[in-house]
């Protein structure tokens, strides 16, 4: 299992070399295809991944990428198109239910426009960070808070961990563990700026990014034990398979999920 999981690890982490540095067309399209995996694999917990709600679901994130790719396109305020969209989105998804009634519960539907915010929107926010003036550097905050934080926090629980977290729903978890993943994740953004600064010529804050490396470890936290809760309400070990050794697209980008778009909004404040 362990040799299983290093060389999937690998291979996902050569993937996402890969695509996050080309960017542009290959990032997006990539992004898209994940954000499709993702919400089937919540849409499974459901029961309505290839069911009505489900499908409109699918459809508005196909949208919702295509009013993305075409942003600048778009004529007025922006903003409007993208809060059409979920305007619509939830009026298709009501009309799911009460014209197939009883057929569909208000938990599936719920489900199925969650699914859509949950899993395509704030994916999509490794795009947008992408396409910041030296998104090519921001971007790997997204993944450099997550993983590392989750590394972080690992190591700290194993060796002084005694305070449960949330001992009912992930009893591993310590509020030491926690912290030292904060702190792991600031330390690994002071140092990754450095690191850029010195070869990469990006003149970025180190201060700036040691803030936004403990914010996005934090909420990166939160995203995994959110994801975790969901498992643990409908009595399932992991959302797939795809990904041998890690579950599916949500068990590996759970804590991604939360991640990007604070990194997103932290990189244009600050």
């Amino acid at each position: 299992m362990f040799i299983t999981r290093l060389l999937s690890g690998i291979l996902l982490m050569v993937i996402a070399l890969v695509t996050i540095i080309t960017g542009g067309n290959l990032l997006f399209f990539v992004l898209l295809l994940i954000s499709l995996i993702g919400m089937t694999e919540l849409y499974k917990v459901f029961g309505i991944e290839k069911k009505p709600p489900g499908i409109i679901g699918y459809a508005a994130a196909a949208v919702y990428y295509g009013l993305l790719y075409f942003e600048a396109q778009l004529p007025g305020d922006k903003l409007n198109w993208f809060m059409l969209l979920f305007m619509a989105l939830l009026i298709c998804e009501m009309a799911a239910l009460v014209f197939a009634y009883p057929k569909y519960n208000t938990q599936q539907i719920f489900a199925a426009f969650f699914g859509v915010l949950y899993v395509a929107v704030m994916l999509s926010f490794i795009y947008r960070t992408r396409l910041l003036d030296g998104g090519v550097f921001t971007v790997w905050l997204v993944f450099v808070c997550s993983w590392g934080c989750d590394t972080c926090a690992y190591c700290v629980g194993k060796l002084i961990g005694k305070h449960k977290m949330a001992p009912v729903l992930s009893p591993k978890k310590s509020v030491e563990g926690g912290i030292g993943g904060i702190l792991g994740a600031a330390l690994i953004g002071a140092l990754y700026a450095l690191a850029i600064n010195r070869w990469g010529n990006a003149g970025v804050d180190v201060l700036t990014y040691v803030i936004i490396g403990a914010a996005g470890g934090a909420i990166s936290q939160i995203g995994d034990l959110a994801a975790s809760a969901i498992k643990r309400y409908h009595n399932i070990k992991d959302y797939g398979k795809l990904i041998p050794g890690h579950g599916g697209i949500l068990d590996r980008f759970d804590s991604v999920i939360f991640t990007a778009p604070i990194i997103y909004y932290l990189a244009v404040l600050l």
